[in-house]
């Protein structure tokens, strides 16, 4: 009488086994990729590059305070400005610097803008020691001068078309928006993290000066 064999079936070859593992990174490789994929497209680069203000995601306007005592060093910053001519931070040394990183293609920092115009225009009227500088990050310099114009924001800005410039500021500005404001030294003093309210950067600034 013959033995008839198990339904399980004999055990796998090593070779269907090999194969059975060949495929099997083949499919996380690709799960992989599609992942890769699908987080460049929600980057901060390949939505300034679509311009469309759809998908956004800022931050939430954390605030971070630095102590004196703890603060890095002074930010270097060199570039060009929206409608011609250069700025460096160190020309602004003995003031406080209020850096803000925008995009018009970015809905928060479009609804921040008359804020930060509000702040900016009682400091000068005051006579107060500060300094404004946007840095229009990924972004044609036509198309952002177009909108400080638009808006009427009358403090400079810096063209990061390439996105670069915010290479130099310490790891500090990893959404846009961001606004830092840096003391008399050129230090960052301060952070937020997301659209900023103009009473909380007034408050920021008056800190600042007041060192």
């Amino acid at each position: 009488m013959k033995t008839r064999p198990s339904a399980s079936g004999p055990p796998p070859s090593r070779r269907t086994c090999l194969r059975s593992g060949v495929a099997a990174l083949a499919a996380a490789a690709v799960a992989l990729g599609a992942s890769a994929c699908s987080s460049e497209a929600n980057s901060v680069a390949a939505q300034a590059k679509a311009g469309d203000q759809k998908g956004f995601v800022s931050g939430d306007g954390t605030v971070e305070t630095i102590a004196a005592t703890e603060r890095g060093e002074p930010v270097e910053l060199e570039g060009d400005l929206l409608g011609g001519g250069r700025w460096a931070s160190e020309s602004a040394r003995g003031q406080v610097v209020v850096l803000n990183v925008w995009g018009s293609w970015c809905a928060p920092c479009v609804a921040e803008a008359p804020h930060l115009q509000e702040v900016w225009a009682g400091l000068e009227k005051e006579g107060a020691p500060v300094l404004f500088m946007g840095i229009d990050f990924r972004e044609d310099p036509a198309r952002g001068l177009a909108f400080v114009t638009k808006m009427g924001v009358t403090y400079p800005s810096l063209s990061d078309e390439s996105g670069t410039l915010i290479l130099d500021l310490q790891g500090k500005a990893p959404t846009v928006p961001t606004t830092l404001v840096l003391d008399r030294e050129g230090r960052i003093a301060s952070r937020v993290n997301g659209p900023v309210d103009p009473t909380t950067l007034r408050g920021l600034v008056d800190d600042a000066v007041a060192e």
